[in-house]
C-alpha cells in the first residue's frame, strides 16, 4: 500500500479520470462555483481571499490517500491519475509524505 499525505491545509490530493485535461477544467469549475473565493459567509479573511474556500475545498478533496500496490506496481484502473490539488492563488512549497505499507 502506498499513502500519500499532503502537508498542507489549502492543499489536497485525488484520484480520478486522468485520460482527457477537461476532467481538471470540470473539477477546477464546480470546486470554485461550490466554494467561491470572498464569500462574505468568511470570517477567516486574515490570509487573504482564498485562504479560507482553500481549507474548505482540502476538505472536501481531501488531504490524503491510499493505494494499493502489486509487484511494484501501483493499481489503477485504466483511465485513473493523480491530481495534487493546490487551492491558493500564490500557494508556496509544498510537501507530500509518501509511506509504503508492505
Amino acid at each position: 500500500m502506498l499513502h500519500i499525505l499532503v502537508k498542507y491545509t489549502s492543499a489536497g490530493i485525488t484520484l480520478n479520470e486522468n485520460a482527457n485535461p477537461t476532467v481538471r477544467t470540470d473539477f477546477e469549475g464546480f470546486l470554485n462555483k461550490m466554494i467561491p473565493e470572498n464569500d462574505s459567509v468568511y470570517v477567516h479573511t486574515y490570509e487573504g481571499s482564498d485562504d479560507m474556500p482553500g481549507h474548505l475545498k482540502s476538505s472536501v478533496i481531501d488531504a490524503e490517500l491510499t493505494i494499493s500496490i502489486t509487484n511494484f506496481h501501483l493499481i489503477l484502473g485504466t483511465w485513473q491519475g493523480f491530481y495534487f490539488c493546490e487551492f491558493q492563488n500564490s500557494g508556496g512549497t509544498r510537501q507530500l509524505v509518501l509511506t509504503v505499507y508492505s
